[in-house]
């Protein structure tokens, strides 16, 4: 229940904070707040929140520091907030171990689908069959298949399908992507990403022109969801 889910708020203005507060007050979470990260990770430690809303830029220990802490301790879904010409942190932040950010200025539905859906991803799961939305796939049988209908893919394209899938919802980075399907020795070959994406969309979006399953962050990478809008 949504009046049981305990967010850790962190961020050095306090105008952010009363704004974050009341947000997410009113939507029945539980809120806490540090301004940096070093008395964060007290609160964290002490509270064990079930998501951190962090800031990047914050004086003692800033954000891209915190989420590196947390990931040493916690698999807790971390959404940072920053600003829309952050491009190279967002991306750093997200390899550092965030799930997903907004942008100032964000908007409340915005913020609230973002933490709703980071709050519902199931951590990543090895098993051979996937089956999700409009897709199933059956990965020992490299079968894959959308509303009933057989995919014909190469072994990469394959490959990143099953990433996504693995995935839903969340902000995946072109060297997150580039590790997962060709290795850690491909991660400056974005062009290749940018390849595979495009031959992948012929065959999954009703128009590849205009995806609605595998949509593009700019800057930082993709997002996939499961069920065509």
């Amino acid at each position: 229940m949504a009046d049981k889910i305990k967010i850790l708020v962190v961020d050095d203005e306090p105008q952010i904070i009363r704004v974050l507060r009341h947000i997410l007050t009113a939507h029945k979470y539980v809120v806490r707040t540090a301004e940096d990260g070093e008395s964060a990770l007290e609160v964290f430690s002490e509270w064990k929140p079930d998501l951190v809303l962090t800031d990047l830029q914050m004086p003692n220990m800033n954000g891209m520091e915190l989420c590196r802490r947390l990931r040493k301790l916690s698999d807790v879904p971390i959404i940072i907030v920053t600003v829309r010409d952050e491009e190279e942190a967002i991306v750093e932040a997200l390899d550092t171990g965030a799930d997903d950010y907004v942008t100032k200025p964000f908007g409340t539905n915005e913020l609230l689908a973002r933490i709703r859906s980071t709050l519902r991803r199931a951590p990543e799961k090895a098993a051979d069959i996937i089956e999700s939305g409009d897709f199933h796939v059956d990965i020992s049988a490299h079968h894959a298949s959308i509303n009933g209908n057989e995919l014909r893919l190469t072994p990469k394209e394959f490959d990143l399908l099953v990433c996504l899938l693995r995935n839903p919802e969340r902000v995946l980075t072109h060297t997150y992507l580039l590790q997962q399907v060709w290795g850690n020795y491909y991660t400056e070959q974005p062009e290749a990403l940018r390849v595979l994406v495009a031959s992948l969309r012929k065959k999954i979006e009703p128009d590849s022109s205009n995806p609605k399953y595998l949509i593009t962050e700019p800057w930082v990478g993709y997002r996939f969801t499961t069920h065509a809008e």
